[in-house]
């Protein structure tokens, strides 16, 4: 059995490797050089990778790739995607290169607004807690004065609070639910530090108010919620359907064929789920890249889908008087400074690629690569199978595993050019070829 060891994280990260290496990995050696040479070369930038995370022991790397052509706006972007599935950088390409020339994605920012929480316990007559409620709002919200300062120079800051009773859930159970808006940044420290501040204010406020009254008032927790069904963006690309003519395809049988394939999503959880992990692909690339939350995004993303009571689509289409219209409206809540934005390099990189947006200009990039995603998926399994170019993409994977050389996998990716590959068939063609190579 491993033995646990006591003050891990006051080890120097060379004494980690070592401690690691030597009591949970078979060639401790071979382990040691492995995680040394994931190290970078410049000492400073190594010392900020090792403060992004606790107890850091190398790097571990995710390709950084780029999709052009994305007409946004009117604005032509290339976007940075930092992503391990070659398929989705690719994929997401194609769809930008098909609009590109059909009129592009059109985006739009319903609300930046997010929400937070002050969850706690009352037991009393709820026409005391309201009138407590009414009479301290002013001190609840001065009572952050402090913290919101800056954020209300830079136009964000707190935009209301409201009481809620939610006792008929859970007994006793009540909230002061509080809507921020956080301007440039992603605001998660700013909205927490909010509402930890105004949950002691509010606690003395009940506590003035009731001093003599047979309740008590307990704080449970102050924190952000991820479910922010107000901060969304819509992206959407349209076009005559005789448009989406796809090879010998035409465009009507394209139009009517992708919106069931939407439709299906809609109503079927089964398929909306892979439906929306399809989208997330593209969405979470350009979120990472961007040095944002992906966590925090793919948790409100899901939220929203399941908002009607049902997991459902995020994306939707519809075809009205020969108009094709494909669309996604979700939830992001993103930031463009703080964080990593100004820290890890390629995050500072990503930015300047993408020419520096806002939150709310990245809220329509990110939007589109998800609807990019989509659509590309949605092509390939109307059209051809979603297996032909997802093999494809995956062949390099798989002559890697194998072990090919370059030359073997110039002749190998060559003989497979016209067909969907799968694993063992790559494993017998270059068994065959190296058997003539003999």
């Amino acid at each position: 059995m491993t033995k646990a060891i006591q003050g891990f994280s006051k080890l120097s990260k060379a004494e980690k490797q070592t401690w690691l290496a030597e009591n949970h990995l078979e060639n401790p050696q071979a382990a040691l050089r492995l995680m040394q040479s994931y190290m970078h070369g410049d000492d400073r930038v190594q010392r900020q990778h090792d403060e992004f995370t606790e107890n850091t022991i190398a790097n571990f790397y995710m390709p950084l790739g780029v999709a052009p052509n994305f007409l946004i706006d009117g604005v032509v972007h290339s976007i940075p995607m930092a992503t391990e599935e070659s398929s989705v950088v690719a994929a997401a390409a194609k769809a930008a290169s098909f609009w590109l020339h059909r009129g592009g994605f059109k985006t739009q920012v319903i609300s930046m607004t997010k929400v937070g929480h002050v969850h706690f316990s009352y037991s009393g007559h709820s026409s005391d807690l309201t009138t407590a409620f009414n009479e301290a709002k002013p001190a609840l919200l001065a009572s952050t004065d402090h913290i919101t300062t800056n954020m209300r120079q830079r136009g964000g800051g707190i935009l209301s609070i409201a009481l809620i009773d939610k006792s008929d859930a859970l007994k006793d159970y009540h909230q002061l639910a509080v809507q921020f808006k956080t301007a440039d940044s992603m605001g998660a420290n700013f909205i927490n530090s909010c509402l930890e501040v105004m949950a002691q204010a509010w606690k003395m406020a009940v506590a003035d108010h009731v001093a003599t009254k047979q309740s008590t008032m307990e704080v449970i927790m102050s924190i952000l919620s991820n479910h922010n069904p107000d901060c969304r963006v819509i992206s959407e690309v349209t076009c005559p359907v005789t448009d989406l003519k796809d090879g010998e395809i035409q465009g009507e049988d394209f139009a009517q064929k992708f919106k069931q394939a939407v439709d299906i999503a809609e109503i079927e959880p089964f398929r909306a789920a892979t439906h929306n992990k399809g989208i997330m692909n593209g969405i979470d690339a350009v979120v990472m890249a961007t040095g944002n939350d992906f966590r925090a995004v793919e948790a409100g993303c899901h939220s929203h889908a399941a908002m009607g009571g049902q997991y459902s689509s995020l994306s939707h289409c519809s075809i009205i008087d020969g108009q094709f219209r494909f669309w996604i409206d979700i939830p992001l809540a993103l930031g463009t400074v703080g964080g990593l934005t100004k820290l890890h390099p390629l995050v500072t990189l990503s930015h300047e690629v993408l020419n520096n947006p806002s939150a709310k200009q990245l809220m329509g990039i990110v939007a589109t690569s998800g609807l990019a995603q989509n659509f590309a998926a949605l092509r390939a399994l109307t059209t051809t199978g979603i297996q032909q170019g997802h093999m494809k993409m995956h062949l390099k994977n798989i002559l890697n595993q194998l072990g090919a050389n370059e030359g073997e996998k110039q002749s190998l990716t060559r003989k497979f050019s016209k067909s969907t590959p799968h694993h063992a068939d790559v494993k017998i063609a270059l068994q065959s070829l190296r058997s003539l190579q003999q």
